[in-house]
């Protein structure tokens, strides 16, 4: 009889070690990487439904006006490294020193492969040109890939971008990737608003496969609709509904829209832009 018990109580202890063990593994489970947060905090900040603030969230390396501007970039980037954090502490994103028109593969390559999360691309007009962007941002694809198309053109050497996003080459070649067409992307491809055509094919630019917002630069704005006194002029009647109409198609598409103006930000939330290069104090 006693050894009957003692099985049963052994059997017993084993059950609640088991189930214990069920318990904690539940409990102390490594987070899952939407439990965790992404790496790039405006993609996070977006799909929370909350407003992206430069400073807090990430940071603007401007190269298209300010050229000497690239070792600041550089020195940003090597602590964002020596931080060794489970993500950038500010999500960094580059506005490059080229045009849509221009040939500008090779910089954005560079920009990307040490440690770039977004590019900001001047004076876009089409959706082909928005095209080129998101090919110039995206490896080409692979067997079994599921999102193909547009096919990218980027060549791989990010060894630099794997030390500042704290990954290896692997998760690197799995989260480098242009947000929200691949879901689990990290990357931004991001258009400026700043000519009369790119207001003009608004809602055909928001629905360019890759696309990740849009940016709105009312200065270069106003000189491109000939309102300029003589310099810009970015109260003007004429910029004041171009960005109205800009904020209600990225609300109409659910679109990251973002506005290079000093700003209200929950004002200007109402109008449609979550993303602020500068806010009002």
């Amino acid at each position: 009889m006693r050894d009957g018990t003692d099985r049963k109580t052994s059997g017993r202890n084993i059950c609640w070690a088991i189930s214990i063990a069920v318990v904690i593994s539940t409990v102390f489970a490594p987070l899952s990487s939407a439990q965790q947060g992404r790496l790039n905090k405006i993609i996070e900040q977006f799909e929370n439904g909350e407003p992206s603030l430069v400073g807090e969230h990430w940071q603007l390396n401007d190269l298209e006006h300010n050229a000497f501007q690239l070792d600041e970039f550089e020195s940003f980037l090597s602590e964002l490294e020596a931080e060794g954090a489970s993500r950038p502490r500010l999500t960094p994103v580059v506005r490059i020193p080229y045009e849509a028109s221009q040939d500008y593969g090779h910089y954005v390559k560079q920009m990307l492969d040490v440690g770039a999360m977004g590019i900001i691309l001047p004076q876009v007009k089409t959706p082909a040109e928005v095209t080129k962007l998101v090919q110039t941002m995206r490896y080409p694809p692979q067997r079994g890939g599921e999102y193909p198309e547009p096919a990218g053109r980027r060549g791989w050497g990010p060894s630099a971008a794997i030390r500042v996003w704290n990954v290896d080459g692997q998760k690197y070649a799995s989260k480098a990737d242009l947000w929200p067409l691949n879901p689990n992307g990290e990357l931004l491809a991001i258009a400026m608003v700043e000519t009369r055509e790119i207001v003009d094919n608004i809602d055909a630019i928001l629905q360019v496969p890759g696309l990740g917002g849009l940016l709105i630069g009312p200065a270069d704005l106003s000189l491109a609709l000939g309102v300029g006194n003589p310099g810009p002029n970015s109260s003007a009647p004429e910029v004041l509904e171009a960005i109205a109409k800009v904020g209600a198609a990225c609300k109409r598409h659910n679109a990251l829209c973002g506005i290079y103006m000093r700003s209200d930000v929950e004002e200007r939330k109402e109008q449609g832009f979550m993303l602020f290069p500068s806010i009002a104090y």
